[in-house]
């Protein structure tokens, strides 16, 4: 066995799964000795069981029954190989306009949810077009959160999945605030998450995006005409179901009245 120090182990990890901790101790193909250890600070309340798996370490004067862990942190600890998706990824990008409580991750396969105080996470299955293409790590960054570093989409993908998914983001109108935020695109990177997902409408809707946002994001006109080659044939709803909005002639798309700005009233104009 290798020499463990449990204490060393707490501080990188606050949040851990009981294979985890095992692994650290070295007998992780038997997972009764770590379950032993972790007995005596259960019954302390030094430790907290989150749910099956995962355990926390509970800060110094913080009553166990109270303590909410971070959700991030939880997620991680039971999914590892999981990647944050949606709001949970505009979160984790620091670009966010709203409370979510809602936190998902990408995994090999759907999986039951966890409740976090009023918080849900969910293990959601990687995309199929994604998952079809074996690209599941396709436009993915890893992030500092507290002690840890977490595996989040990056800005291209986020925006692709966010147009093609909007209510796990928060809506179309969070994902546009957030958006904003975004100082640079990387518009390799996002040419082949839209390749991947090979959808017309989500050519249609970031080319329009990346046009609006030109000054900010420097578009190439390149990856302009790219969206235009690949994009809607005819016009239709960004929305799917939802009547009403703009017509965007240049993209053949009709966008909620919400969703406008100056710079799209000129160039549903033009």
């Amino acid at each position: 066995m290798n020499s463990f120090d449990f204490e060393v182990f707490l501080a990188d990890h606050p949040i851990f799964s009981l294979r985890q901790l095992a692994a650290a101790r070295g007998d992780e193909e038997s997972q009764d000795a770590a379950r032993n250890q972790l007995k005596h600070h259960l019954s302390t309340g030094r430790i907290k069981a989150v749910t099956r798996g995962v355990y926390a370490l509970v800060p110094p004067g913080i009553d166990a029954q109270r303590y909410l862990p971070d959700t991030f942190l939880v997620a991680q600890a039971a999914r590892p190989k999981g990647v944050f998706s949606y709001h949970s990824a505009l979160e984790l990008l620091g670009e966010a306009h709203s409370v979510w409580h809602e936190c998902t991750l990408h995994c090999d396969r759907r999986r039951e949810p966890i409740e976090v105080g009023p918080t849900r996470i969910l293990f959601l299955a990687t995309p199929k077009p994604l998952a079809r293409r074996k690209l599941q790590m396709i436009g993915i960054r890893s992030v500092a959160h507290q002690v840890r570093h977490l595996v989040t989409t990056g800005p291209e993908r986020t925006l692709v999945e966010g147009f093609r998914r909007p209510h796990r983001v928060g809506g179309l109108e969070e994902l546009l605030e957030s958006t904003r935020g975004f100082s640079m695109m990387d518009f390799d990177i996002l040419r082949q998450v839209l390749e991947a997902y090979d959808e017309r409408t989500l050519w249609a809707a970031v080319g329009w995006l990346a046009e609006r946002d030109r000054e900010q994001w420097s578009t190439p006109e390149g990856f302009l005409d790219l969206c235009r080659q690949q994009g809607l044939r005819q016009n239709q709803y960004l929305v799917r179901g939802l009547r009403g909005g703009r017509l965007i002639s240049g993209w053949k798309l009709i966008v909620p009245e919400t969703l406008l700005t100056a710079a799209d009233d000129h160039a549903a104009n033009r």
